[in-house]
This record gives C-alpha cells, structure tokens and sequence, in this order.
C-alpha cells in the first residue's frame, strides 16, 4: 500500500501488532533445561526454526519500524509498504514512479526497494537495497554490490549495535547509486546463455535420466522467460543464444523466484526471499559480476 511517512508508524505497527518473547524450555517433570523457545505475545504460537541460547535477543516491533523510518526517510514522500510474518518480521519498502531509470529501451525498468529481514530462524537482522523490474516482476538482491546491505547479529549487542545501524543507514541511500552502475555494467557485457547455465547449474550426469530430465527442463523454462523478456522489452531476437549478463541473472533469479519456488504454499514474499538466498541465483551473481 502508498503511505506518507508520517503515516508509516500506524501502519507497521498494525500489522505487527505483538512482539516475540524468550521463554524457557522445559524437559519432562519441569526440569530446567539450557535452551529457550520464542514465542508470539499475542498467540502464544511458537516462531523460529529451533530453539535459541540465554545469549540470544530478540528483536522488537519497535526495532522494524525504525528501519522501515528510515529507510522510507531515504525516498522522502510517498512510499509503497508490504509487510509479511513468516517466522520474522519482512518488509519491503520502494518509492514512487520518479525513482525509476531506464536500462533498455522503455518497458525494461527498475526502481529501487529496500528490503527488511528481520527473521527469527538464526539469520542476522538485516536491511538490503535491492531493485524492482518491471519487466519480469523480480524483486532482487544484488548483495554483494558495495554498500546495498547492513546487518547485525540477535545478541545482547543488538540495541546499541540498532543504533549505529540507523546512523549508517545513509549508506544505502548511495547503495542504490552503487546498484544501478553495476546493473548498467551487467547490461554491457554479453554472455552466451547455454554455457553459462552449464556454469550456474553443472552438467547433468549421462547415466541419469531424472537429472537429464531437470536440466533440459530448467534450461527450456529459462530459455523461453529470456525470449518473452527480449520480445517485451523491444530487443532483438538472440543470435547464438548470446544475451547481456543483465538478461541472463534476471533469467537465472526469475526462474527462481517465479517458477521453482513455486511448489507448497510460499507465498510471494516467501518466494523473494527464498530467491534471495538460492545457492545458484548466488552463483550467477558471482560469475556475471567476474564478467
């Protein structure tokens, strides 16, 4: 939904409407054990995926909505909010129509969002810059582009460490300049797109059949997604399967976020997320960045 930043507190706090607490874990006969569950205020439901140490803290309602503050503070104005609980507070937070470029032609655009994980399965608490593309519909990462992401740790330093957190949250501001140079590095360069799925996926082993099936599976899906985008997009048709590095991670995490996350019950945020982390959308990461 469009808020006004003055408006973000009600609306954050709203759909996050209790905290998660540390409870002691009990063995039978109440016996007391070293280990602690997190529990929901509200529900008593249990969140995470294990249970934690006396040295784990976890973070508050309050502590997302000071990051999502801030970061709306960063786009001035008018934002687009999305919260999401699945095991931790997730937020996306993206600007208005003016922070859009252009990478190619008219309809291949991106504008930027911050994202705001804050889950309570062991992973640092942490805000990333990432880009929206209105082409395909990704919502990703590029993490290890220099100054689009800050995290710290649910330790007993987790509030003052929230606070230098906040203080350097200006960072991410020229995080998005930092993004948008790199996308138009990427845009420049050229790759040829069966080989660099052979480098991303592997070659399937010969001798079996399930994983010939996978692999010629995966590689039509990403091959018809990059063809549809060029043919959307206004560029011209392929010419040896060679495309911009721009087009082939796009091709690589939409698949992804879109296509194979799609089994079970994920939701779309579920999925941005779960794209987010992939071991191979990390991969063509690495190797189009080397490019």
């Amino acid at each position: 939904m469009n808020v006004q930043v003055e408006d973000m507190r009600s609306v954050v706090e709203n759909a996050f409407d209790f905290n998660v607490v540390k409870m002691p874990l009990s063995a039978p006969d109440n016996i007391r054990t070293p280990y602690y569950g997190l529990f929901r205020d509200d529900s008593s439901e249990c969140v995470g995926n294990s249970s934690v140490s006396s040295r784990y803290h976890p973070h508050t309602t309050d502590d997302v909505l000071s990051l999502v503050e801030a970061a709306a503070e960063a786009f001035d104005g008018e934002v687009n909010l999305r919260c999401h609980f699945n095991n931790g507070h997730y937020v996306a937070v993206s600007p208005t129509n003016e922070h859009r470029i252009k990478i190619y032609g008219e309809k291949d655009t991106v504008f930027p969002q911050v994202v705001i994980s804050a889950g309570f399965d062991g992973r640092a608490f942490t805000a990333t810059m990432g880009y929206y593309r209105d082409l395909c519909q990704n919502l990703a990462m590029l993490e290890s582009v220099t100054g689009t992401s800050v995290k710290i740790r649910h330790t007993k330093s987790l509030r003052p460490k929230m606070n230098d957190l906040l203080q350097t949250f200006d960072n991410l501001k020229n995080g998005w300049s930092n993004l948008t140079e790199t996308i138009e590095h990427l845009q420049n360069r050229e790759v040829q797109l069966s080989e660099f799925l052979i480098d991303v996926y592997g070659t399937p082993e010969e001798d079996s059949k399930r994983s010939v099936t996978i692999h010629r599976n995966r590689t039509e899906a990403i091959m018809r997604r990059v063809m549809r985008e060029r043919w959307q997009s206004g560029r011209p048709a392929m010419n040896g399967f060679v495309v911009s590095a721009w087009e082939a991670y796009n091709a690589v995490q939409g698949y992804t976020q879109h296509d194979a996350s799609r089994k079970g019950n994920a939701t779309s945020f579920d999925r941005i997320l779960l794209a987010s982390r992939d071991k191979n959308v990390r991969m063509a990461e690495e190797l189009l960045l080397a490019v």
